[in-house]
C-alpha cells in the first residue's frame, strides 16, 4: 500500500479551515497517538470575511457527529433558528403586482402516498408550500421549529441555523483544539516550497519556520494561497450564469432587544440583485447581492439603505467584490482546496457553508489511506465536487430564470437563454410537461434534490401541463388524506410550539436535553 499520510497542515483559520480540521480531526483520530496529525496554521493579521451567517438542516448533522452541543452553540454563537429561505418579490415585479413571496421549506413535502401537488397544479389555490406542509404557517406565526423539551438536534419540523459567523468560527476552533486534537498555529505564511515533482513539502511562515506536511488543505479564502497562487490552477467564471458579482454588508441592531426573530432568512429581490435578511438574537444580518453590471455601487448603497430605513443611517456598509466560480480542479498533487478558495457563489441558499461542510466530510470520508492512493482520491474527489458545483450553479439559476420579473434589465438577462447552463434549460423544457421526480436526482452529489427544486418551481408557480398525464389525478382521496393529516398536525403543533424569540431565550437559560 506505500506510505500511510501522517500529518495534514490546514492554511487558514475561518470557517472553512475550521470545519475541515474538526471533520478530518474527527475521522483521524487526530486526538490519539496512533491517529493522523492535524494542524492549522492562521496567519493573525488577515480578517476572515465572515458574512456565511445562514446554513441549511444537514449542518445539523455534522455539528452532532463532531459532538458539538447544540446548547452550546445557541449561547455562543448568537444561533436563532432557520425553517426556510422566504423569497420575496422575486417572482413578480412588486411596483405592478404587489409584493409577493413564497417559502423555500425544510420540511420534505408530503408527496408520498397521495401527492397533492399534481392537484395542486390543476387548481392552484394559496401556496404550493401549504398544499404540501405545515411548516410555512408555523413560521408565519412567528413559532420556532421545536419544543424545549426536545433533545438537542430534535424537532418538530426541519430546521437549521442562523449564527455569527465569527463566533462559529471561534465555537469549531475550541472544540477542534480542546476536544479532537487539532494543533493551532499562529504564523504567517510567506512562501512556498516544493517537491521535484511539483507537490508541497513544506510553508514557510515568519515565526514557525518551515511547516511539513504530507497533505496540504488550502481553506485560505478567496486568494487560494496554495492551489491557485501555488500550484496554479484557474478559476473557472461563472459569471456567464449568475451575474451577481457584489456584495454590501452590514449588521444592524435591533431598536427593540425583544423585537421577534424572523423563522427564516429573508431574501428579498431588488432591481438589480437581492437583500438577505437574517435574524440573530442580538441583531440582523443584512446584505445586497448585486451586478456590478446592472449597478453603480452608489446606487446599490443607496438600495441597501433604503431597506435598512434611518436606524442604519451611521453605519457603514462593507462592500464584498465575489469571485463567482469554482476552480478547474479542488485537488492537485498533495493540495486539496476548502472554502472560498475551492469556490463561490452568492450565498442565496446557504451554498457557502454548505459546500464548506460537505466537501470537508468528503475529504476526511475518503482520506487516501497512503502516498500512492492519493491520485486516485483525487480523480474522485474533483469528479464529486465539480458535479455539485455544477448543481449549485443550476439551482441558484432557476430562481433567476423562473421570475415574471421585467422591471429592469438584470431580470431580463437573467431570463435570456445565453445565460441559463444547458442541463438546467432541459430539467425546465421536461418539468413542463412532467412531473420532477426522484428519477431526475440520483446522484447524491447533487446536494440539492427534488423537495428543493419542487418549492422554487412551483414556488414561482412554473406551469407544467399535466394535460398528457391523466393518470396523475386518479387518486383524489389519497391527496384528501394528506392534506386531513396536514391539518391535524398543524393544530397539533400549532397548540404545542413557543414563539421563536420565546424559545431562544428558554434554551439560553436552561440547555436542551443531551442526545
Amino acid at each position: 500500500m506505500g506510505q500511510g499520510l501522517r500529518k495534514v497542515l490546514v492554511v487558514g483559520g475561518g470557517t472553512a479551515g475550521w470545519l475541515a480540521a474538526n471533520h478530518l480531526a474527527k475521522r483521524l483520530q487526530s486526538r490519539l497517538p496512533q491517529g493522523v496529525r492535524v494542524c492549522l496554521v492562521e496567519a493573525p493579521d488577515i480578517p476572515t470575511i465572515g458574512v456565511g451567517e445562514g446554513t441549511v438542516p444537514a449542518i445539523r448533522n455534522s455539528l452532532a457527529y463532531l459532538g458539538i452541543s447544540e446548547t452550546e452553540l445557541i449561547r455562543q454563537c448568537d444561533a436563532t433558528f432557520k425553517q426556510s429561505i422566504q423569497f420575496i418579490d422575486w417572482e413578480q415585479d412588486p411596483a405592478r403586482h404587489g409584493s409577493n413571496s413564497y417559502h423555500h421549506l425544510f420540511d420534505y413535502p408530503e408527496i408520498l402516498g397521495g401527492d397533492p401537488t399534481p392537484f395542486w397544479l390543476a387548481d392552484p389555490q394559496g401556496s404550493y408550500a401549504d398544499a404540501v406542509a405545515i411548516q410555512g404557517r408555523l413560521i408565519e406565526a412567528g413559532l420556532g421549529p421545536k419544543l424545549a423539551t426536545q433533545a438537542e438536534y430534535q424537532g418538530v419540523c426541519q430546521y437549521a441555523y442562523h449564527l455569527d459567523a465569527a463566533k462559529f468560527g471561534a465555537l469549531l476552533a475550541r472544540h477542534g483544539t480542546g476536544k479532537l486534537g487539532v494543533e493551532y498555529i499562529r504564523a504567517k505564511v510567506l512562501d512556498i516550497g516544493y517537491h521535484p515533482d511539483g507537490s508541497i513539502r513544506c510553508l514557510h511562515t515568519d515565526s514557525a519556520g518551515a511547516l511539513e506536511a504530507d497533505l496540504f488543505v488550502d481553506a485560505s479564502g478567496f486568494g487560494a494561497l496554495l492551489l491557485g497562487q501555488g500550484l496554479k490552477v484557474p478559476l473557472k467564471d461563472q459569471r456567464q450564469f449568475l451575474l451577481c458579482d457584489q456584495a454590501l454588508a452590514v449588521q444592524l441592531p435591533y431598536q427593540d432587544p425583544a423585537q421577534p426573530i424572523p423563522c427564516a432568512t429573508l431574501a428579498t429581490a431588488k432591481e438589480a440583485g437581492w437583500i438577505w435578511d437574517i435574524g440573530l438574537t442580538g441583531r440582523r444580518g443584512l446584505g445586497y447581492v448585486y451586478s456590478s453590471a446592472h449597478s453603480s455601487h452608489e446606487q446599490a448603497e443607496a438600495v441597501l439603505r433604503q431597506y435598512m430605513g434611518p436606524g442604519g443611517d451611521d453605519l457603514v456598509l462593507r462592500r464584498i467584490p465575489m469571485q463567482v466560480g469554482y476552480r478547474e480542479r479542488f485537488w492537485e498533487k498533495n493540495c486539496v482546496a476548502i472554502g472560498l478558495s475551492q469556490g463561490f457563489v452568492e450565498p442565496l441558499e446557504a451554498t457557502g457553508l454548505l459546500m464548506f461542510d460537505i466537501t470537508a466530510r468528503m475529504l476526511a470520508d475518503q482520506f487516501p489511506a497512503s502516498q500512492a492512493q492519493i491520485p486516485a482520491a483525487a480523480r474522485r474527489f474533483n469528479q464529486r465536487v465539480g458535479y455539485a458545483w455544477e448543481r449549485v450553479i443550476d439551482f441558484v439559476k432557476l430562481h433567476y430564470c423562473l421570475s415574471k420579473r421585467d422591471d429592469s434589465a438584470f431580470w431580463l438577462d437573467n431570463r435570456s437563454a445565453a445565460t441559463i447552463p444547458d442541463s438546467l434549460a432541459d430539467n425546465l423544457a421536461y418539468w413542463r410537461h412532467q412531473l420532477p421526480s426522484h428519477y431526475d436526482f440520483t446522484d447524491i452529489s447533487a446536494v440539492f434534490g427534488l423537495e428543493n427544486y419542487l418549492y422554487v418551481l412551483y414556488g414561482m408557480h412554473y406551469p407544467t401541463d399535466l394535460a398528457g398525464r391523466p393518470d396523475l389525478l386518479a387518486d383524489p382521496a389519497g391527496a384528501r388524506h394528506t392534506q386531513a393529516r396536514l391539518s391535524a398536525r398543524l393544530q397539533q403543533a400549532g397548540s404545542q410550539l413557543l414563539p421563536h424569540r420565546q424559545l431562544l431565550d428558554r434554551i439560553r437559560q436552561h440547555g436542551l436535553q443531551k442526545i
